[in-house]
């Protein structure tokens, strides 16, 4: 049975109103669509919700039934587009989040603890891991957010640049990118390759 809300919306104010008229007036919309709905919506349930006289409209007993289920199914319509919005506004429910461990200090830590303060009925939760794992959670929709390092084209997630800083790179003296005075995130992969520790070392640059 396809019953929309607009259906219930009529037949509520209708009722109300005490005429199809007024309830048209009510709900901006032409007298005859309100008539020609409801009449198709007592066709489609096969009871009369309302009697018609030149001086309006009065509910039949069904169409007080009707009315009386149809209030219930609408404020719980309402209810539940309101505790959503809650949570699309997050106001409300989980924010999962993913996060490397050695970025959860300084700037995050303190945007974390400002962001739990402004939103009591917000729980964070933290998934530890690499770029590529947090961006396939993103899209799967396991993620809410992600917060990565580096420049990553993403054209089918909403990338927004929060900050930059400084990274100094520790590195053998005879390593290809020693002699650079600046080195770009994408070149220090493999990171095992960079972070290796070896004897007669030297400052490479920084990491834009």
């Amino acid at each position: 049975m396809a019953i929309e809300v607009r259906h219930l919306r009529y037949v509520l104010t209708a009722a109300d109103a005490g005429s199809f008229r007024a309830a048209a007036r009510a709900l901006g919309v032409q007298e005859s669509a309100i008539s020609r709905r409801i009449r198709d919506l007592e066709d489609e349930i096969g009871a009369a919700l309302f009697i018609r006289s030149y001086q309006g409209v009065k509910l039949t007993y069904a169409g007080q039934r009707f009315v009386c289920r149809a209030r219930i199914a609408l404020d719980q319509i309402g209810h539940a587009a309101k505790d959503v919005g809650a949570i699309g506004r997050a106001e409300e429910g989980v924010v999962r989040i993913g996060i490397f461990s050695s970025m959860a200090s300084g700037f995050l830590a303190e945007l974390f603890q400002a962001y739990d303060a402004g939103h009591a009925g917000v729980r964070l939760d933290f998934v530890d891991g690499m770029l590529l794992d947090h961006i396939a959670a993103v899209r799967q929709h396991r993620l809410d957010v992600a917060f990565v390092t580096g420049e990553s084209a993403l054209t089918d997630c909403d990338v927004m640049q929060l900050w930059t800083e400084r990274v100094f790179v520790v590195l053998p003296n005879h390593h290809r990118l020693a002699a650079l005075s600046g080195i770009g995130w994408s070149d220090t992969w493999p990171r095992s390759e960079i972070f290796r520790l070896s004897s007669g070392m030297t400052l490479g640059g920084t990491i834009s």
